[in-house]
């Protein structure tokens, strides 16, 4: 009989101590510590068989990554060109958001053999979702299994070139003696994971539950584990879903895919600069279009703002989709640098789609619709911006701006505002006016004058 000790597993960031504590010293959370029973003697893992030694790093040979492409164009994006072999992707997202369905996706449509283990859903829910998906597949194999010796059994017995696990909070390991979803199987059941995908060169996505704040859940720890992090985002009030990446060993960190989730499941949106633009051909004041950068796709985005006077005394600011701090500060610069009075104003800010704005080029856009709804005077839909805002009133460069005046040329923009220190490399195009701004005070002149 093995022997067995407790330890006290901080729930937040997986530090262990051999007795309760009330605050973790290692991440400051109060109420972490949570008691689990481990294994003293862990059973060795058989498929751990290959040899290793070190090498000179001069003696490395360069071998071309190979990956596996899928039919979705915009996984494919976020993964840097398809998911590399051997690679292990966690992908992580809010209960109902679609994570299950968007991978059941991925695995009826690609051309490989696929183990799709699923311990939350038993086959026939996963043969439901698959009808309403409408499509079908030869090579798409369905595992209900939460042990995971169990699945390299089978693995090993199909030998497929993909492994879908839904999800990382549901599997447990026989080495420890912990529940599932507890941070001792959390960590052993990955890390176990990632060294068969390492072993066999079989890459393997897992599926990861977030917390009410917002976070992984299980510790930190397991982000750093995997090769690739993508956020599966977007607002159950809203169609349109976002596929971020936060970390990728094998390609860009800042690439995001979007879908538009509709009875047929989630549908690519190849071009979501039309469609997160309201086709509403009236003049409305407070509505502005921005060009933003995600990875490598310029896009453009309608930012909608309300001003008017505060009616309790204090007065509201409010944001969707962009940081209210930021927002703050763009207000302070206004009341500052271009003498507008707006501290006795409630202001609330909207991102259209559901989208959070990350790239400061947004700065521009959001201080016009702003202004546009101050003094209730529209602007043409056929203006947008692109342009960072400093503190003392500058108006700054963005980072490739050629891209974002191509994007905007291309949506049949007639006119483009951004900061005159831009360097522009393409020539000037008869299609579309490009304005050059240098301060707040020139921006309000030159569109409300």
């Amino acid at each position: 009989m093995n022997k067995t000790k407790s330890i006290y597993s901080c729930q937040n960031c997986g530090a262990q101590s051999p007795k309760w504590l009330g605050r973790c010293s290692s991440c400051n959370e109060w109420n972490t510590f949570i008691e689990e029973v481990v294994s003293k003697e862990k059973s060795k893992n058989p498929l751990i068989t290959k040899i290793n030694h070190p090498y000179l790093i001069k003696d490395i040979p360069i071998q071309n990554e190979s990956r596996i492409k899928f039919l979705d164009s915009e996984f494919n994006r976020v993964l840097g060109g398809g998911i590399v072999a051997g690679s292990v992707v966690l992908l992580a997202g809010e209960p109902g958001i679609g994570k299950s369905t968007l991978l059941l996706k991925l695995a009826l449509t690609i051309n490989k053999k696929v183990l799709y283990v699923s311990g939350e859903e038993s086959a026939d829910q996963i043969k439901m979702r698959a009808e309403r998906l409408k499509s079908e597949s030869n090579n798409c194999y369905i595992f209900n299994e939460t042990q995971i010796a169990s699945i390299f059994n089978q693995a090993e017995k199909l030998n497929p070139e993909l492994i879908i696990i839904d999800s990382i909070q549901t599997s447990y390991s026989d080495n420890i003696d912990s529940s599932p979803g507890s941070v001792s199987q959390i960590k052993e059941c990955a890390n176990q994971f990632i060294k068969y995908a390492k072993t066999k060169s079989i890459p393997i996505i897992i599926i990861g539950h977030i917390t009410k704040e917002g976070a992984i859940a299980g510790p930190k720890v397991l982000e750093h584990m995997v090769d690739t992090v993508l956020h599966f985002e977007g607002d159950k009030n809203y169609l349109f879903r976002i596929v971020r990446s936060i970390k990728n060993r094998f390609g860009n960190t800042s690439e995001l895919g979007i879908y538009e989730m509709s009875e047929k499941g989630l549908i690519e949106v190849k071009n979501p600069s039309q469609v997160l633009i309201s086709e509403n051909k009236e003049q409305l004041s407070g509505v502005t279009i921005g060009c933003m950068i995600e990875g490598n796709r310029a896009i453009m985005l309608e930012v909608q703002a309300l001003t008017s006077p505060a009616t309790y005394g204090n007065p509201q600011r409010s944001a969707t989709g962009y940081d209210l701090r930021r927002l703050n500060m763009l207000l302070a610069v206004l009341e500052k640098r271009a003498g507008l009075k707006l501290n006795q104003k409630d202001i609330f800010l909207n991102i259209t789609g559901g989208i959070k704005l990350i790239d400061p080029a947004a700065d521009l856009s959001i201080i016009c619709a702003i202004l546009s709804s101050n003094f209730d005077l529209c602007i043409s839909s056929k203006t947008c911006f692109s342009g960072e805002i400093g503190l003392s009133g500058e108006v700054r460069p963005v980072s490739r701006i050629d891209q974002r005046i191509k994007e905007a040329e291309k949506l049949g923009m007639k006119k483009i505002l951004i900061s005159k220190y831009s360097k522009i490399e393409t020539k000037k195009s008869s299609n579309i006016n490009i304005v050059k701004i240098g301060k707040v005070q020139e921006l309000v002149q030159y569109l409300f004058k």
